[in-house]
């Protein structure tokens, strides 16, 4: 059931993400002919602000929802409904807090937003705000929908708003070239998708309607304390790690190199929610493993997904390294090109980053968040002080090798760590050995594949898509010629060979023939 409802999950997240994809660019590229690059760095600097602000969630949700796995597996409704009437009342609170913290911040954008022609500045900010606060008042609901596998229909309904929302929002652009009128579109149809999702999960799961008079025990309630605090001080250390750059830019270099940064920031994410569309959903199916199996179920199925990892973070690094350049030029013009350390940098940070979400998934879904608490303060304060002081000596460079380094001196082996000893209970020799090996062969079929690219000039759009084909193709055909004989690409292909199988019964009944 848990495979079958990854599947399901994965299948609507990845068909979502082609639409928004296409979307998304052509979205961008009215967005930069109608208003310019500096609103696109208005755009990335205030959905950073704003993402400061959110550090008031600090992980509630994130223990909630982890405290949650066991009753759902147990379908215990009584324990459910405590747990998301708690979860109501502290997210009514955030949003209440937010809300204050970012009207308290309005009198002082003049200090982030610097030499810039936009007009009603505090206007717009007062819009992202709004479509910042809105969300959390549902929040609860579709969480419950995610720990209940039912991914699928919050993916479904987003892909649905996304397309309404993204054809209005083109259609103003090129009629009126508002930008606020832009966000309240946004902001609108956010708020219908929120309360949509909510009455569907009051209809899949009537008894969360239910009222009852007992409260969490006091043991229960102490250790969600105590993991909150915990997230409180990750959270923070995350923002200030991954969620500070556009600021620092801002400050550092001007508002249009953020507006030039988005557009590299964009084509990465893009890959990343590609990949994500697939660890997500099986992110939920973990914490319902770890709370049902034994240890050594939970480390094979992450031996599996770590490959996983790596074969699709490192083909999709490949993939932005050969073709990110030349897509940027024929599609908006080489004078939105940035430096190419740059590209070299933020395609190494994407790997590093992405290779870490298999061991990152179980630490989280089994609840280790007391033991590593310290660890992304620390590394936040190592970013700051790369970034700062190499953004001032090497320009935007700087700031994100200052992200790269932190990552590699901090959670790149405390992560590991907390979790073979306390999850796997094996030796963390283990875990590098396998990242070196994986690494090793990324690195090696990355300039294979550079190399094989050469053959193909990207000044077309026919050209670029063989160079793109290249770097799809090639590095598969070399995974293939290395890993065929391994457990792990004999479990997926398993997997693989089961979907198939269903499709075929599905539209190929038995009893059915072909004749030639």
């Amino acid at each position: 059931m848990r495979t079958k409802n990854s599947i399901i999950n994965i299948s609507f997240g990845l068909g979502n993400q082609l639409i928004i994809t296409f979307l998304s660019f052509f979205s961008r590229t009215v967005f930069i002919h109608t208003l310019g690059v500096e609103y696109l760095g208005i755009n990335g600097l205030f959905t950073n602000i704003l993402a400061m602000l959110s550090l008031a969630e600090a992980g509630i949700g994130s223990s909630i929802i982890y405290n949650l796995y066991k009753p759902v597996a147990d379908n215990d409704k009584e324990k459910i409904i405590m747990f998301m009437k708690l979860y109501k009342k502290a997210y009514l609170a955030i949003a209440l807090i937010v809300l204050m913290l970012g009207l308290s911040i309005m009198p002082f954008l003049s200090y982030f937003v610097k030499d810039t022609k936009v007009e009603h500045i505090h206007l717009i900010y007062l819009v992202f705000l709004v479509n910042t606060v809105t969300p959390y008042l549902f929040q609860h609901k579709n969480s419950f929908l995610n720990v209940n596998q039912k991914g699928y229909i919050v993916t479904g309904l987003f892909s649905i708003s996304s397309i309404l929302s993204m054809c209005l929002k083109i259609g103003i652009l090129y009629a009126t070239k508002n930008f606020l009128l832009y966000l309240i579109i946004d902001s609108i149809i956010t708020i219908i998708n929120n309360v949509i999702l909510s009455i569907i999960a009051n209809k899949l799961f009537p008894f969360l309607k239910e009222k009852i008079a007992k409260n969490i025990d006091a043991l229960t309630k102490s250790k969600l304390i105590k993991n909150i605090k915990a997230i409180i001080l990750q959270n923070i250390g995350s923002y200030l790690v991954f969620g500070t750059d556009n600021i620092i830019i801002s400050y550092y270099v001007s508002v249009a190199a953020v507006g030039l940064y988005s557009n590299y920031y964009m084509l990465i994410e893009i890959c990343r929610t590609f990949i994500n569309q697939i660890f997500n959903n099986i992110y939920h199916s973990v914490g319902n493993l770890v709370a049902k199996e034994s240890k050594e179920k939970v480390y094979s199925v992450y031996k599996v997904t770590m490959f996983l990892n790596f074969w699709l973070y490192s083909m999709f690094a490949i993939i932005l390294f050969v073709t990110l350049e030349p897509f940027i030029t024929l599609w908006i013009g080489p004078e939105f090109l940035m430096d190419k350390l740059i590209l070299v940098v933020l395609v190494v940070t994407f790997y590093e980053r992405g290779m870490r979400n298999s061991i990152t998934t179980v630490k989280t879904t089994a609840g280790i968040f007391h033991e590593d608490r310290y660890v992304p303060l620390f590394q936040a304060a190592v970013n700051l002080v790369f970034s700062i002081i190499l953004v001032q000596s090497i320009g935007i460079a700087g700031v994100f090798i200052g992200t790269l380094i932190s990552a590699m001196i901090v959670p790149f082996w405390t992560t590991p760590y907390f979790v073979y000893k306390k999850v796997f209970q094996k030796p963390l020799i283990g875990y590098f050995l396998h990242y070196f090996y994986y690494a090793g062969v990324g690195v090696g079929t990355c300039l294979i594949t550079y190399y094989a690219s050469h053959f193909f000039v990207a000044n077309t759009i026919i050209t670029l898509v063989m160079k793109g084909l290249t770097c799809l193709l090639l590095p598969n055909f070399i995974y293939i010629l290395l890993f065929h004989k391994s457990d792990e690409f004999k479990y997926l292909m398993g997997i693989v060979k089961s979907i198939i199988s269903r499709l075929q019964q599905k539209f190929m009944p038995k009893g059915r023939t072909e004749t030639y």
